[in-house]
């Protein structure tokens, strides 16, 4: 479950059937890359598609971005040959499956029970592969807490073209605002509710595309809206999204600097040495527990994102 820890700000999704476009994603800087087996292949191509993924996946040339695949959903004739077929090859190779149009914990049960058996069968750490259960209707969000409660689930994922259209929502922008909803986020509970079961459990919660590539001030609009409300990361289709969605995701170095000198501070005036109090000043502001909780969660970001530490230390009065 090490991967588990790992940062997700963006996960860019790359067509599995593209040789071109996987080797391009095998440089680019995104913290999470999966190879698509479902929607960006079509029918025909996918016994292909699911043999050069698995090929490509277990190649060189990586630069240590977590490496998955997305397969197809268990309603179609796909699902346990995409599994069977990757992890056989390159299960080594591989960091998790992102798991489409999870309605039920039984669509998680049945891909943990099928990997567990392929890991057994080709010594490999069994439980390493995680997977990512993309919420993509109704329904899934109605069951969204026993799925994120599921085994290997390191990941609830929006899936917002296909959740829009199970909620009939009058929009064909994926991603974005219908049209005519001028007040308010229509998107807000649906992203809210992914967040609070992710949170229950321990686990990431990550934003869908946003499907106009080539619209990065879109990109930040959208990006922006989710990470203000917690969320670790979105998909992203481009690599100006990945640009864009590195620096949204990350705290800004101010508020990164802050929080390690609050952190400081409380850690200092807690302890015997600083008078063991719970409440005390931290310049013009009161700090306390809830302080400390919030600064962990902003300084645990920038340490994930790699981030060096600019602001000035806590220097204890004298």
């Amino acid at each position: 479950m090490d991967n588990l820890y790992r940062p997700r700000r963006t996960c860019l999704s790359v067509p599995g059937s593209s040789a071109r476009m996987i080797e391009k994603a095998k440089t680019l800087p995104a913290d999470e890359v999966f190879l698509d087996l479902e929607d960006a292949v079509a029918a025909d191509a996918k016994a292909q598609a699911r043999t050069q993924v698995a090929a490509a996946l277990a190649s060189d040339g990586w630069a240590g971005q977590l490496r998955g695949i997305r397969v197809n959903d268990w309603t179609t004739p796909w699902t346990h040959a995409d599994v069977i077929e990757v992890v056989s090859a390159a299960g080594a190779a591989l960091d998790l499956i992102v798991l489409p149009k999870v309605t039920e914990v039984a669509h998680v049960q049945a891909l943990d029970l099928l990997l567990t058996q392929l890991e057994t069968t080709h010594r490999l750490p069994v439980g390493r592969i995680g997977i990512e259960a993309q919420i993509e209707n109704a329904q899934g969000l109605t069951n969204i807490d026993a799925i994120a409660a599921a085994p290997r689930v390191q990941a609830l994922v929006l899936g917002p073209g296909d959740m829009a259209a199970s909620l009939n929502m009058r929009t064909l922008e994926v991603g974005g605002q219908p049209e005519g909803y001028d007040i308010g986020d229509a998107h807000h509970h649906v992203l809210m509710r992914i967040l609070i079961a992710a949170r229950a459990r321990g686990i990431n919660a990550i934003d869908g595309p946003y499907v106009k590539v080539r619209d990065v001030d879109g990109f930040r609009r959208v990006a922006g809206r989710s990470a203000a409300l917690g969320y670790d990361g979105k998909w992203v289709l481009h690599p100006e999204q990945i640009v864009a969605g590195n620096e949204i995701f990350s705290p800004r170095q101010d508020d990164y600097d802050h929080a390690e000198l609050i952190l400081e501070a409380y850690d200092w005036h807690t302890s015997g040495a600083g008078g063991a109090r719970g409440a005390v000043m931290l310049g013009d502001e009161m700090i306390d527990e809830a302080s400390r909780k919030m600064a962990l969660v902003v300084a645990g970001k920038g340490r994930a994102a790699g981030m060096t530490r600019h602001g000035a230390r806590f220097e204890p009065p004298r």
